[in-house]
């Protein structure tokens, strides 16, 4: 760039001396004007570009940067989540061990009842059945008390009895 100026300069200076305006240095001052003017404005055009693109990227750093520290205030309170999470699923995982422990106690003890109860049953449907055939016995022995005491000749000390409790008594 600075050789460029220089040129320019150089036939700045030289024009003034040769003042001809078809003359070929005349020309090539003009180009290298032309040329200038053209650098110039492509440098222009570059500065603003990369001026914008510096803009982006500094922007975009900005919002990295931002990205980055919310991601790791994230990531801090997602491990914390996991980590009560985890505390969590193992008072489950224990409550759910205790009550099926307690589920097996239970039914141990329900089995065990079950089977008591049953014994029980099978008892009172014998004593019940032995009950049943001594009450319908004495029926039959009060049934053929009271129609011997009526009338009945085979059963002599019956008929000097006033009722069936002095009979049952002798």
């Amino acid at each position: 760039m600075k050789a460029i100026l220089l040129v320019l300069a150089l036939a700045h200076c030289h024009t003034h001396v040769a003042a001809e305006a078809g003359s070929p240095i005349n020309k090539v001052i003009e180009m290298l004007g032309d040329l200038q003017v053209k650098v110039i404005k492509s440098g222009e055009d570059a500065q603003k570009e990369y001026a914008e693109f510096s803009e982006f990227c500094e922007d975009r750093a900005r919002q990295l940067g931002h990205e980055i520290k919310t991601g790791k205030a994230g990531v801090e309170e997602l491990a914390a989540t996991i980590e009560e999470q985890k505390a969590t699923a193992a008072k489950l995982t224990t409550r759910t061990e205790n009550l099926a422990a307690d589920i097996a106690a239970d039914d141990a003890d329900l089995k065990a009842a079950t089977e008591v109860r049953k014994k029980e049953s099978a008892d009172f449907a014998a004593e019940e059945q032995e009950l049943v055939e001594t009450v319908d016995m004495i029926k039959r022995a009060i049934a053929v008390l009271e129609r011997e005491m009526r009338g009945g000749a085979s059963m002599l000390q019956l008929k000097n009895a006033g009722g069936l409790a002095q009979a049952l008594s002798v």
